[in-house]
């Protein structure tokens, strides 16, 4: 299986060379590919391409993976996967795994994910891929393997099924014997974390992070890993919605012209 790893903190974090070193002790092609430094947030975004969009490119050596082929790409991490897509670097991937990303990525919030962004850009190129988050933050997370072995199975499984899956997993920072069993989730309403406007004067807006205190739903993948379960959610990027009343829609734009400015 020709994988490609990627993540939103760069070649060098220590996520993406466990993700990357278990899929190659897996058995399975890999290639890692990722930006040279942080996208957190950047959700799919590829940045402004031109006609003749030249970015800087560079093969290196990743400390543990002297036998993968590495690539640090000064891009986001959905351009990663969209040129590896492309062949830039070698066969196309049959899977992309995304991450170990420091830091869970459960909610609604993950639609800004880049570790997310690159899992669901490769879905809609018509590869499967899987994101998978840990809780923790760097260099406070101890327990990178557990996470890693269990989205290089994730990838086995959706490499196996049709349709151009996308998994978003999070696991809490313990010993895979430690967890309590996996569980499929729904999206939280909110994410781990929020959020907040810290500061506002005339020149300057201050945001900040809050840990969420508000109950979640008893499924749902933020409340879940809180109770100790790795929580796996099938999700989806853009598609079409079915209107309730689309007829209602054309008959409003059609019968409201704007005059001309």
């Amino acid at each position: 299986m020709r994988v490609l790893v990627t993540n939103d903190d760069g070649l060098h974090a220590p996520g993406l060379a466990h993700l990357a070193a278990v899929a190659a002790a897996a058995g399975h092609e890999v290639t890692a590919v990722a930006p040279g430094g942080n996208f957190s947030g950047s959700g799919a975004a590829i940045g402004d391409l031109g006609e003749e969009s030249r970015i800087r490119c560079r093969e290196m050596t990743v400390v543990g993976l002297e036998d993968v082929q590495c690539i640090e790409l000064d891009a986001p991490p959905a351009l990663c996967v969209l040129s590896s897509a492309l062949e830039a670097f070698g066969d196309r991937p049959e899977v992309v795994l995304s991450g170990v990303n420091p830091g869970l990525n459960t909610g609604r919030s993950t639609l800004h994910s880049g570790t997310v962004g690159a899992a669901l850009t490769a879905a809609n190129l018509g590869i499967p891929g899987v994101a998978v988050s840990i809780a923790g933050h760097e260099p406070d997370v101890v327990h990178w393997d557990t996470a890693a072995e269990l989205a290089v199975s994730a990838g086995e499984w959706v490499h196996t099924r049709p349709g151009s899956l996308t998994l978003n997993l999070n696991l809490p920072d313990r010993r895979r014997s430690d967890l309590e069993g996996i569980r499929l989730a729904s999206l939280a309403p909110m994410g781990a974390i929020h959020t907040e406007v810290r500061q506002r004067d005339d020149e300057w807006l201050t945001l900040g992070f809050a840990e969420t205190t508000a109950e979640m739903p008893t499924d749902s993948d933020s409340r879940l890993v809180a109770e100790g379960y790795p929580a796996v959610t099938a999700i989806t990027g853009i598609r079409v919605r079915e209107l309730e009343d689309p007829s209602g829609l054309l008959s409003w734009l059609g019968g409201h012209p704007r005059a001309a400015v």
